[in-house]
Order: structure tokens, then C-alpha cells, then sequence
């Protein structure tokens, strides 16, 4: 009874498992077609390569339990444990990593202002890669972010663009720094002042809409904050999805076992 209790709710778990993924691979796919990934670093292959896999893993569990097959238990088994182990030690690590930095609170104003020093090591090593941070740029200027940023806020006085709370992309590369102190025209268009500056994106600064601050370090540093959070929802889920395999896994090691004790016993009985 238990065997068969066992083997048919593996295979049902896994029937589930293959048809979760099968929108995860196409998502993957739209996206690589689509040419939008390059802002977020490589997302869809690992959409891809992340369906593909609980796919393959899914098809060794469903087969191996519904016609009892013990090699392909036991390599299913092997599998679900090295990506439990993977999944347990990316979690850790991408916890570890998107922990550190955060933008710096500017007094009298309702945005923050980022610095890539802030954030972990890791993050900074990716976004300062150069055909990682030309994609990137790329793909903000194409998409118009700091165009669409001066339409929504163009009537806005001083007094109330320096209220507004925008978001780490919005503050860092479609504006100057708050050091340059420039005289604000609109969103996107700043008056620079005669001056020596001690931070380095103030020279870097254009008001020709594909210029902007897309070279300066607070832009990247408004990527590296993107990314630090979208890598903590990312090892948040992962929690879930691995307490999933990990019962997963539990009902697997119960199926093979059982599978073993039904060998056993029937050699036991057709034995002279």
C-alpha cells in the first residue's frame, strides 16, 4: 500500500512540477526575443535554463515512479539533491550579497542619492563589467527612462522636484548629483555652475537626453540598487521553491525505498 501510495504521489507531484515549468521556459524564450533583458543582466537564460532543468527533472521522477524503474529513481534522487544543495548555497550567498547598501537620505529632499562604494563587492564586479554596463546603458537610453522621468515630473517647480521621491534609476541616471549643485531647469536639464567639483559625475553630466548621467558611477550605483533588491525577492522565493524539493525530495527517497522492499519481497516469494 505504501508503495503504491508513495509512487503515484511523486509522479502527481511531478506532473505539476513539469507543467510549472513549462511556462517558466517560454517567458524565458519571449524574453530573449523580445531584447529587453539586457537591463536586467542576463534574465532570461536563466529563465531558460532553470525551466529546461525542473523539465528534464520532472520527466526522470514522473517515469521513474510510474514504471518503477530504480536507476532512474536513484539518478532522479542524485539530481534533486545536488540542486537542493546549489539552491541552499546560491540562496545564502545572494542573501549575503544584496544584505549590503542602500541610498543616502539628502536633508530637505524626498529622494535619495546612491553611491556603488555602498554595495557588495559582487554586485559592483557586475555592474562595472563593461559589455554588462554598455547592455545596460543601452537598454535605458533605448527604452526612453529618463524621458518618460522629465514628462512626469516637467511642471515641477524646484521646490517641489526636490520633494519628489523617485527611484533609484530616476535619481542616479536621469539627474545630476546633489554635490554639482546645478541649477535645476527641468528634470532633465540642469545649469552648471562655475566651479571645482570634488565628485567626479558632475563632470560627466549632459543635458543631451542620451548622455545625461548614464556615466556616472550614481547610475550605476542606481543599478546596483535595483539589482541588490530584485536579488533579495529572487533568494526570498527560492525559499519557497526549495522547501518544495525538499518534500519532493522526502517522497522520492520513500518511493526508491519502497521500490527496493518490493524487489526484496518478491524474491523472497518466487524464490525456491
Amino acid at each position: 500500500m505504501s508503495f503504491h501510495l508513495s509512487n503515484n504521489l511523486l509522479a502527481i507531484i511531478n506532473i505539476v512540477t513539469f507543467l510549472f515549468s513549462i511556462p517558466i521556459l517560454v517567458t524565458g524564450i519571449l524574453l530573449s526575443k523580445s531584447g529587453v533583458t539586457e537591463c536586467g543582466l542576463t534574465a532570461d537564460t536563466t529563465l531558460i535554463n532553470i525551466g529546461v532543468l525542473i523539465m528534464i527533472v520532472s520527466l526522470a521522477g514522473f517515469i521513474g515512479s510510474c514504471c518503477g524503474l530504480k536507476w532512474l529513481l536513484w539518478a532522479y534522487l542524485v539530481i534533486m539533491l545536488i540542486l537542493i544543495l546549489c539552491g541552499l548555497g546560491f540562496t545564502v550567498v545572494t542573501f549575503v550579497v544584496s544584505n549590503k547598501g542602500s541610498g543616502e537620505a539628502l536633508p530637505g529632499k524626498g529622494y535619495k542619492e546612491y553611491k556603488l562604494g555602498n554595495y557588495s563587492n559582487w554586485i559592483q564586479t557586475i555592474v562595472n563589467e563593461t559589455q554588462n554596463w554598455n547592455k545596460t546603458k543601452t537598454c535605458m537610453v533605448d527604452a526612453k527612462v529618463c524621458t518618460i522621468f522629465n514628462k512626469k515630473y516637467l511642471n515641477d517647480t524646484v521646490q517641489k522636484f526636490h520633494k519628489e521621491r523617485l527611484n533609484a534609476i530616476q535619481s542616479g541616471c536621469c539627474k545630476p548629483s546633489n554635490d554639482c549643485g546645478f541649477t535645476y531647469r527641468s528634470p532633465t536639464n540642469w545649469t552648471e555652475e562655475k566651479g571645482v567639483y570634488s565628485n567626479p559625475d558632475c563632470k560627466a553630466w549632459d543635458n543631451n537626453p542620451r548622455v545625461l548621467c548614464f556615466n556616472c558611477q550614481s547610475c550605476k550605483a542606481g543599478v546596483a540598487d535595483n539589482m541588490k533588491h530584485a536579488w533579495k525577492k529572487e533568494a526570498t522565493v527560492n525559499v519557497v521553491f526549495l522547501s518544495f524539493l525538499i518534500i519532493v525530495y522526502c517522497i522520492g527517497c520513500r518511493a526508491f525505498r519502497n521500490n527496493l522492499r518490493d524487489d526484496a519481497y518478491n524474491n523472497k516469494k518466487w524464490s525456491p
